[in-house]
């Protein structure tokens, strides 16, 4: 097996580049080839791993947040390539759909030695997703909270918050024509989520029941509710209780699309686009995964859960 590291070196305020060292000392002992890869502009990664896995096929690490996660993901897509996950953003979202709830002590070694395993996979537009993709509310604090994260003292879960208290003065309720499989649907709504996985930025479990290898999506929709309301949803949200809130529907499908009039942000897997349209396909079983080995892991991250008392 040959090993493909691709290292964001701005994630968790350049924590990813302690990851060097650790790969370095671990193949001195493993008679096997391996390749250190750094990204240096948006995109980079896709273009990367590209590269590399048009001629062979790799296990390709994704060391970074959920955002290099999702451009590494758009580099395998359509090849034999497997994709793992070595987290060290500030919500590491995606991996708690392998590990669960429990920490992990080394969560480097568990991968290395983890077990491959076909997940599904989304299609949305023209970009792939392997977690979350959302419009609304929650993608409008996702942007706030981006730039909240470059400040040099400010954690994750406390750039959340900030972004949540920004978006609150500034936005407006989404009229939308969602289909769900061919059945329509016209809401006005605070957001919506379709979820391959359970939980996205930095802890909140839009999705609690969600499986990434069930064979379809569920989709959150949380109509239009006051401003008040909203401070409700969030803490009952990082719960996964949000299901409570009248306003707050699930559904299921395997194809879902969402239309309105007016320019909307799209979340996907923590990468932003501007639409007015999006169609988004499940792929049954569509990419490869490196499970992480189960013999306890400490994935150390800034969470929503940690800022739960604050709200």
């Amino acid at each position: 097996m040959e090993h493909l590291f691709i290292i964001n070196p701005e994630a968790g305020k350049g924590r990813s580049l302690e990851y060097i060292e650790k790969i370095k000392d671990y193949f001195k002992d493993v008679d096997e080839p391996y390749h250190i890869e750094m990204t240096r502009y948006p995109g980079h990664a896709t273009e990367v791993v590209r590269s590399y896995v048009s001629h062979k096929n790799y296990r390709v690490y994704a060391v970074g947040g959920d955002g290099t996660l999702n451009e590494v993901l758009n580099g395998i897509v359509g090849t034999g390539s497997v994709l793992a996950v070595i987290p060290c953003g500030s919500g590491n979202d995606f991996v708690k759909n392998l590990i669960g709830e429990e920490p992990i002590e080394d969560i480097f070694i568990s991968t290395l030695r983890g077990e491959e395993k076909y997940i599904d996979l989304g299609k949305i537009n023209n970009r792939y997703f392997i977690n979350i993709s959302s419009v609304g509310f929650d993608s409008e604090v996702v942007y706030s909270a981006n730039t909240f994260k470059k400040l040099k003292y400010i954690t994750g879960s406390a750039a959340y918050i900030l972004g949540i208290l920004t978006t609150l003065f500034k936005f407006k309720f989404i009229k939308t024509a969602i289909t769900i499989d061919g059945v329509k649907l016209y809401k006005d709504i605070l957001l919506a989520a379709i979820a391959n996985g359970r939980c996205y930025g930095g802890g909140v479990k839009i999705s609690p029941k969600s499986d990434i290898s069930d064979g379809i999506f569920d989709l959150c929709v949380v109509e239009k509710v006051s401003k008040l309301k909203i401070f409700l949803l969030f803490p009952k949200a990082i719960k996964g209780k949000h299901e409570s809130i009248k306003q707050v529907s699930f559904y299921s499908g395997r194809s879902i699309s969402i239309s309105s009039s007016e320019e909307f942000v799209l979340n996907v897997d923590g990468e932003l686009l501007k639409e007015k349209e999006v169609s988004c396909q499940l792929i049954r079983k569509g990419i490869k995964v490196l499970f992480p080995e189960r013999k306890g892991l400490s994935v150390k991250e800034d969470s929503y859960s940690e800022a739960a008392a604050h709200l």
